[in-house]
């Protein structure tokens, strides 16, 4: 038996040679073109770098991000599915080791008046040999599996990061624009006033009196339009919060703090700090696994086995005290039948593979856009804030002079209230600006792969 036992081992090791497993390398990807216009003097650094307390200094909107890292229903399914995954690669590790058990039995038989009891205890060991990488490429699989469950984690804390700080600065806008459209208000109705004089005097006509009073309807709608939106990024924030709705406390838009340049990196970062193309490469990994275990699938299986026992009862004999019984195999199965099965199986994990590859590679691309978009974004953003900057100001010194002029000249209080309406336009506009701008550096250090603690 011993000699049996060495020879099926001894065979499997010499079939090792026709070995499938392997392990996962990243494919060559291209990363020199995921970005365009390229500084030449790019700096390797990355705001992606920075832990979002860092990149979003606001109080009240690192509260609101606390409180959504606790709370959130997405995050806190994707905690529990890296536990779920943790606890399969501990299966998957624990399936090198015996198999133990133990049993236990006892029988008594009375004939023709005689008792005869008798009895059997033992353990029992059954170990699987992973000459062929079956085992290992589970475990591998599994491993990739659980670090795909991380990084799938991790791009929701990403994406939830940056959600809770666009509503925020969204509400923040709202405000800005809401304190405008009251000074916009009381300009156009001051605008009705004088007109309704100007008429009075001969100096205006019915048409322009109601044309006013129509734009102060325009505006009375247009707050109410602005308290719905309101009223809706809250509701939705709090429902990422998981908490009843209510007004939130928040700063002022013009208070907003952020950098006045950005670092972007180099692509190659991408694959390392963008965590939904690591999800998307361990998807690949698990995939490769799966085809090695779908090739090991056609090579046999090695199993040693063992039973150490105390009994009474040596076929048939019952003897007193009893023996101790040792007993050990060496089994090897080897598929016959299932060879189509198993081609099948093989040929649908290497294209579940080939797709595993392209989503990645996908993965990687949308990223570079990404990137691009908020980049152009940010630029644009930037350049159109300063020109908004010198028109307001070109604006508000039109107002001024023409306040003057109108002391010293036959100009009409009507010219006034127009300068200033003129400089209440450039001002939304340079309000939605600077929120346009908020927005491009939120995107960009979640195009960047941000968001970590």
């Amino acid at each position: 038996m011993k000699k049996t036992v060495i020879y099926i081992i001894l065979s499997g090791w010499m079939l090792a040679g026709c070995g499938t497993y392997s392990r996962y390398h990243r494919p060559d990807l291209s990363t020199e073109n995921l970005y365009r216009d390229m500084p030449a003097d790019i700096d390797t650094m990355t705001i992606a770098s920075l832990s979002w307390r860092e990149m979003f200094t606001d109080p009240k909107l690192q509260s609101l991000i606390e409180t959504g890292l606790e709370r959130n229903a997405d995050l806190n399914v994707a905690r529990l599915r890296v536990e779920a995954a943790e606890a399969v690669l501990m299966t998957a590790r624990l399936s090198y080791l015996p198999s133990l058990g133990l049993t236990a039995e006892g029988n008594a038989n009375k004939h023709d008046g005689a008792t005869a009891k008798t009895y059997n205890a033992g353990a029992t060991a059954s170990w699987e040999l992973d000459i062929f990488g079956n085992l290992t490429a589970a475990k591998r699989g599994a491993a990739a599996a659980l670090q795909g469950s991380r990084d799938y984690r991790q791009a929701v804390q990403t994406q939830l990061v940056a959600t809770i700080a666009d509503s925020y600065y969204t509400l923040a806008m709202l405000d800005a624009q809401m304190a405008i459209s009251h000074r916009t208000l009381e300009n156009w109705q001051t605008t009705v006033r004088t007109l309704e004089a100007l008429k009075k005097a001969g100096q205006s006509n019915e048409a322009g009196v109601l044309q006013a009073k129509a734009n102060v309807m325009q505006l009375e709608s247009s707050l109410l339009s602005i308290r719905k939106s309101i009223s809706e990024t809250e509701n939705a924030l709090f429902a990422i919060l998981a908490m009843p709705s209510h007004s939130i406390a928040r700063s002022n838009l013009v208070e907003a703090a952020f950098p006045d340049t950005v670092s972007i990196g180099v692509p190659l970062q991408l694959l390392s700090n963008r965590p939904d193309v690591r999800q998307a490469e361990m998807e690949l990994a698990q995939a490769f696994y799966t085809t090695n275990a779908a090739r090991a699938a056609f090579y046999p299986h090695i199993t040693l086995s063992g039973t150490l026992g105390w009994t009474n009862n040596g076929g048939g004999i019952i003897t007193n005290p009893g023996q101790w019984l040792l007993n050990a195999i060496g089994s090897l199965t080897q598929p016959l039948f299932n060879r189509g099965a198993n081609i099948a199986n093989l040929k649908t994990a290497q294209i579940r593979q080939e797709e595993a590859k392209l989503l990645f590679q996908h993965s990687l691309l949308n990223a570079g856009k990404e990137v691009n978009d908020a980049l152009t974004a940010w630029q644009t953003a930037k350049s159109q804030l300063e020109i908004n900057a010198r028109q307001v100001e070109t604006l508000c010194d039109a107002v001024r002079k023409t306040e003057s002029l109108m002391r010293h000249s036959n100009i009409t209080y009507l010219e006034v209230l127009t300068a200033q309406q003129s400089l209440l336009e450039a001002e939304v506009q340079q309000l939605q600006t600077r929120f346009e701008r908020i927005q491009s550096v939120i995107k960009l250090y979640h195009a960047l792969g941000g968001g970590r603690f």
